[in-house]
Order: structure tokens, then sequence, then C-alpha cells
């Protein structure tokens, strides 16, 4: 999901690497689970995320659409996202003690929070020029920022961006994020372009091939997704 605000106005201004430090440790939550409320439609589900929950746990894409996702269009794309409950507006993955019941294979985004990522170079940045060598690195890739004003966790500790993200394979992983946040903009911009009815075909093949269809959990991830991004890529014409 895009966000067109300024870096000053949500973080404190600053572009972390997976080796940097960052002031975003909250002692275990200590019982907190305000990020796990209210967040409406905003914690949207990657493919990687629903490896996690359909290899590494005994939910398929339709039992999740029971009660724990919902499908939304999300800059042009339907996508699924984590569904709050209608009454307290909590996840429903939450336990009755308030704390996440699938912490190990939880989403990304919540692994990040309260990080998020920053793709693409900043204005001073851009003003280097393209042989800069931020331009090389971070023209089609991300850095991390700190959402300064989310998480309400009193003093917050120091902790390696590495360490928070808590992912095996970390460069992998970035990788993947990388491919698919470029994919998808690029089929944004495409489906701009197209007619409504082309539009919500091309969508609802892409929800097919990497939500529905299922994940071999015997089989690592990342070939997986390497071989639908090919064949997403060839009939999207990308």
């Amino acid at each position: 999901m895009k966000r067109y605000v300024s870096l000053e106005e949500i973080s404190d201004g600053k572009l972390y690497e997976k080796n940097d430090m960052v002031k975003a440790g909250c002692n275990g939550c200590r019982g907190c689970s305000a990020c796990c409320r209210g967040m409406g439609s905003s914690v949207i589900l990657d493919p990687f995320d629903f490896f996690r929950l359909t290899a590494e746990l005994p939910f398929t894409f339709e039992t999740l659409m029971e009660d724990k996702i919902e499908l939304n269009v999300v800059d042009g794309i339907v996508l699924p996202n984590l569904k709050m409950s209608s009454g307290d507006e909590a996840c429903g993955f939450l336990d009755e003690n308030g704390r996440c019941s699938i912490h190990p294979q939880r989403p990304g985004i919540c692994r990040l929070f309260p990080l998020g990522r920053y793709y693409g170079l900043t204005p001073n940045e851009e003003v280097g020029g393209k042989t800069s060598k931020a331009y090389t690195r971070f023209a089609r890739g991300f850095r991390y920022f700190l959402q300064a004003h989310e998480c309400p966790a009193p003093n917050k500790t120091k902790v390696k961006v590495s360490r928070w993200v808590d992912t095996p394979d970390l460069a992998q992983y970035e990788q993947f994020v990388k491919d698919w946040h470029y994919f998808l903009e690029d089929v944004q911009t495409q489906l701009s372009e197209a007619s409504g009815e082309d539009a919500k075909t091309v969508s609802l093949l892409l929800l097919k091939l990497f939500y529905v269809l299922p994940y071999d959990k015997n089989e690592s991830f990342y070939p997986q997704f390497a071989k639908r991004l090919a064949r997403a890529r060839a009939m999207t014409g990308m």
C-alpha cells in the first residue's frame, strides 16, 4: 500500500539498512497488543506470508477466508489483508490473552512494525544523478524507516534491523520483497491503462497464482515464487 507522505511527517527522518541499529525494541510488548487492533485493511499479505500460513500452519486460502483474511483492492490490484473483528477491531489471530497465536509465522508487516519500507531514492539522492552510489543501490530497492508515532511502548531500546525483522535468509527475503514490490508496481501501471474488465481478469489471475494455488511445504518458498513470477510476467507481458 503506497503512502504519499514525507518521511519527516511519519519517521525520525532517517533511513536504515539491515545492519543498522534502530530504536524499535519494545521489550516483548509486555502485554500490549495495540498494533494488532484497529488496523483496518492495512496489513496486506504478500506471497511469502501465505507460504508461512499455508505451508507451515494448517490453513488453506479457503479456511483463512472464513474469518482471518479478506480481499480488498490495493492500488488497483486485488490483494488479501488480515481481517479485524467487527467488535473490538482485533486481528483474528490474537488469542484470549491478547497475544499473537501465530507469532513464529506472523506476516512481514507485523515483523517490521514499527519499521516500514521506503522504496527508491530520497530527493537529495536524486540530485546526485544516475551515477551516484545511491542510485545504483536503491533506484529499485528499499531501506527501512522508523514509524516514530505508531508504537505506544515507552523507553524503546536499540536493536539491529536484521534481528528485528526476524527472518531467516534475510538477503534472499529482501530480494523477494523487491521483486514482488516492483512487479506489482509494473502491473499497476499496466492496469491503469486497461479496461475495467481486463484489469479485473488480470487481478484475479494473479490472486489465484500467488495466493489461492497451494505452495509445496516440502520445497523452499523462493524457487516456487520465482516460477510463479516468471509465469505471471509471461501472462501480463512484462
